[in-house]
């Protein structure tokens, strides 16, 4: 060995190829879109008002690539009555935040997430 050669602690055998670090370019193709914070716990707290109700009883987190989904189940074995997305490609059209009900239908969209959680809220009756 030479000054000029490099000095390897540990040698890679030779049948292994080298693995690439990930170019930054497909880490964010890669990367999911989630709830910050702040939204998972008005979202929850939101969740937790219903099943203290005996309305809901189960739920389910779901972050793909565009969406990132919450879904509110009355039972586990059903379609989930409500889902609550979030698709930040849509930000500055109809806003980033819905409700949708289990036929489909979305119930509210908007920019801001309270605005779209109020859904939830009672209403108040006359009696």
């Amino acid at each position: 060995m030479s000054e000029s050669d490099p000095i390897r602690l540990h040698p890679r055998p030779s049948g292994m190829p080298s693995q690439p670090e990930p170019s930054q370019s497909l880490r964010t193709t890669l990367a999911a879109t989630v709830f910050t914070r702040q939204e998972l716990n008005a979202i929850l707290t939101v969740y937790g008002r219903k099943v203290a109700a005996g309305e809901w009883r189960d739920y389910a987190i779901d972050f793909g690539r565009e969406t990132a989904c919450f879904s509110a189940y009355r039972r586990t074995s059903e379609v989930p009555l409500y889902r609550i997305e979030k698709t930040p490609k849509l930000a500055r059209k109809q806003g980033a935040f819905c409700v949708i009900a289990a036929s489909g239908h979305i119930l509210k969209r908007s920019h801001e997430l309270a605005t779209v959680l109020s859904v939830f809220e009672r209403k108040m009756q006359l009696v």
